[in-house]
């Protein structure tokens, strides 16, 4: 059995002991050896933890930056509705469609440079029946290497903004739209960003999980991806803060979260967080003043 299915078995029962009416509670010392591989980031959606309640749907922290959870009344949690299989349970047909689609997309070869270059196929991760849906531009390093979307620095600063929105990375599906990490020049180092016919040539796969999922809003990271997706190539501050359309599912551009980690202003945060409260409302979930509130002035 893997660690992370014990993980979800004692987590089930724990959700299960909470229905039952028990307040359940988790040390902060608890909780960061859960997270021993989390990078600190030096970002405002950073907040030191204090304790966690455990809810049935997810595990969030109760810090200075709340989620709408922590503003509920006792016992009540905010989260998106799903129908996701666990346990013991059979896997949903989502699961088991993501699962037949797995295999083609990690044995790709449409794009020889790609596959001489990458370590993996990073496919994506989340919640098959996921309502909410983040869909970056392409795998970097760390993501080539781990096999997972958005693991990296940006990777750990978009876990803490959907943590901030009241939800769990696992609430979310996390998607690229190209699969492989760009190759490089021999000896650079760092990302580059992928080309309109590398994207195009991997669009139908992200499509295709796109289609399984069928998740109620879509969100795309940064402007790269907005331009696989939609063909768009104008500058992100012309294409956030307004509603977009992808195959009939709403659409909502916003900042990579790389961006963030170079440009530290509240006034660029407060712009990627009012994309998000536009998603919260579009989803129709609680949104706390304190949070309408977030990365304003003073």
């Amino acid at each position: 059995m893997s660690f992370a299915t014990a993980l979800q078995i004692v987590h089930d029962a724990l959700a299960q002991m909470h229905e039952r009416g028990l307040d359940l509670r988790a040390s902060a010392q608890s909780l960061a050896r859960l997270r021993e591989r989390e990078v600190d980031l030096p970002s405002a959606f950073d907040r030191p933890p204090t304790s966690i309640h455990v809810a049935p749907s997810t595990v969030r922290e109760a810090s200075n930056f709340r989620s709408p959870a922590s503003s509920a009344p006792a016992g009540q949690t905010t989260s998106l509705p799903h129908t996701g299989q666990t346990g013991s349970q059979p896997p949903s047909e989502k699961a088991q469609r993501l699962a037949e689609l797995r295999g083609p997309v990690l044995s790709c070869t449409k794009c020889p440079h790609l596959v001489a270059s990458r370590t993996q196929v990073v496919f994506g991760v989340g919640n098959p029946d996921a309502q909410l849906m983040f869909v970056g531009e392409a795998p970097g390093e760390d993501e080539d290497l781990q096999g997972e979307p958005f693991v990296g620095k940006a990777g750990q600063l978009l876990t803490k903004i959907i943590a901030a929105m009241g939800l769990a990375r696992e609430d979310v599906y996390i998607g690229n739209v190209l699969k492989c990490r760009p190759d490089m020049p021999p000896g650079a180092s760092g990302n580059r960003k992928p080309r309109a016919d590398e994207m195009q040539t991997c669009l139908p796969y992200l499509r295709v999980q796109i289609e399984i999922i069928q998740p109620r809003v879509l969100v795309a990271l940064g402007a790269t991806a907005m331009e696989g997706l939609l063909g768009e190539t104008a500058p992100m501050n012309r294409l956030r803060g307004r509603w977009h359309e992808f195959g009939g599912i709403p659409l909502m551009a916003t900042y990579h979260p790389a961006y963030l980690l170079r440009n530290q202003a509240l006034s660029e945060k407060r712009k990627v967080w009012e994309d998000m409260l536009l998603v919260l409302e579009r989803l129709g979930l609680p949104i706390s003043e304190k949070q309408r509130n977030f990365f304003l002035p003073k």
